[in-house]
């Protein structure tokens, strides 16, 4: 069940947990793995001034994965705490609405969309956003939860169950199919390759007991809980 104070979904729970973002073992940590993951799709820059938008950054986790590849990175986030912490990692901060984005058609050389699209109840209007933004032959680069039963039972009961701090944080309605989500990429130019991918488990079993270290995200055969996905818009 929610937090009784908040709602499933609401953006103030981040808030709530603002002091979390960092904290080795933190509720967070699952958010940090799959950044260093997320970071692996993301080539160097192959030009000079090269852009990488990063919607939904929270408290910057995506920072020291990327840091040294070539880009300004600019984090986009509701959440004023997070941006913050953000900042304080080298990412440019911009407090915005993902489905209205305060940049230019084709600014972005790399857009990142990291466990956001599960969150936002107006998934086709902020994909259409993160194309737009993206410049021809950039890449927008992504992870989110399995719009399925076993999805919901493992990312929301069974995590709420493990790890209480998050209770609320997922609304398991706006999980995201993704084949409908390559079709939304592919009707704004790009392409998407899809796989699943899941804790390493014997890691992830170590993490639960200790709370310390790292737990590798690793490819698997499924994307029927947690997926990335990347593609490279087509060129004009």
């Amino acid at each position: 069940m929610p937090s009784p104070r908040r709602a499933r979904n609401d953006p103030g729970q981040y808030d709530d947990l603002a002091g979390e973002w960092w904290r080795p073992g933190s509720p967070f940590s699952m958010l940090y793995w799959l950044a260093r993951a997320r970071a692996r799709l993301i080539p160097p820059a192959e030009r000079d001034g090269a852009v990488l938008v990063d919607l939904g950054c929270g408290g910057g986790l995506l920072a020291p994965h990327v840091a040294g590849k070539g880009y300004t990175h600019v984090g986009v986030d509701l959440v004023v705490s997070g941006l913050e912490q953000a900042a304080a990692h080298g990412v440019t901060p911009v407090l915005a609405d993902v489905r209205r984005l305060p940049f230019a058609d084709g600014s972005a050389d790399v857009v990142s969309a990291g466990e956001l699209l599960e969150h936002v109840p107006d998934r086709p209007r902020v994909v259409a956003e993160a194309c737009r933004i993206l410049r021809p032959g950039g890449w927008l680069v992504l992870d989110t939860l399995a719009d399925t039963a076993l999805s919901r039972l493992v990312a929301v009961r069974l995590a709420e169950a493990v790890v209480p701090a998050v209770r609320g944080i997922h609304d398991p309605a706006l999980f995201v199919d993704p084949r409908r989500l390559r079709a939304e990429c592919a009707r704004h130019g790009v392409p998407l390759v899809v796989r699943g991918v899941r804790p390493a488990l014997p890691s992830l079993a170590r993490w639960l007991v200790t709370r310390r270290g790292r737990v590798p995200i690793v490819p698997t055969f499924s994307t029927a809980i947690l997926y990335q996905a990347r593609g490279r818009k087509v060129s004009q």
